[in-house]
């Protein structure tokens, strides 16, 4: 994703762009409407987001942050800006969005380790030909049809080969005492 945003940046790269709107277009808007924001203002504001990565791609450090990071960060702040505009500039200071993000418990951090060790490690039990399809699938985001398109491999054993891992997987964890299914 990160690739896309600096083709993007560099050359307005109007491909990139549709891969990065399609991609993040409904999850900001999802993440909105979890805010609680009703539908026309969460879509105001996904296209606002959008647009804001269209022409400020250049501003994107993938070395501060992820791309996802970086756009949810745009969003919270123009759902904040909204929050403002519809109370004449009045913030309500106990409104949960305003709030510092709490740190991880120590005890927190050490279980999401734990967990993710476990499930690299139930990874690499995978052949090698599902591991690359979990890889583009959820490590890069890429869809389906992406990965087909990219292998050479055709679409259904694209899926095929996705959900067969995840069975695999699903047995694996659910065999280790330390993974809660």
């Amino acid at each position: 994703m990160a690739r896309l945003a600096r083709e993007v940046a560099a050359d307005r790269n109007q491909a990139a762009f549709a891969q990065l709107f399609d991609h993040f277009a409904p999850r900001v808007n999802a993440y909105l409407r979890k805010l609680g924001l009703a539908h026309n203002l969460a879509e105001e504001i996904t296209q606002e987001v959008m647009i804001t990565l269209w022409h400020k791609a250049h501003l994107f450090d993938p070395g501060k942050s992820s791309l996802s990071t970086w756009l949810f960060r745009i969003a919270r702040n123009r759902r904040i800006d909204a929050a403002r505009r519809d109370k004449g500039g009045i913030v309500d200071p106990d409104d949960p969005i305003l709030q510092p993000e709490a740190e991880p418990l120590p005890d927190a951090v050490m279980d999401d380790q734990l967990r993710e060790e476990r499930v690299r490690s139930a990874i690499s039990t995978l052949p090698a030909e599902q591991v690359e399809m979990i890889r583009m699938a959820f490590f890069l985001g890429y869809s389906h049809s992406r990965i087909s398109e990219e292998t050479g491999i055709a679409l259904g054993t694209v899926k095929s080969r996705i959900r067969l891992a995840f069975a695999r997987l699903r047995a694996v964890l659910e065999a280790d005492p330390g993974i809660d299914m």
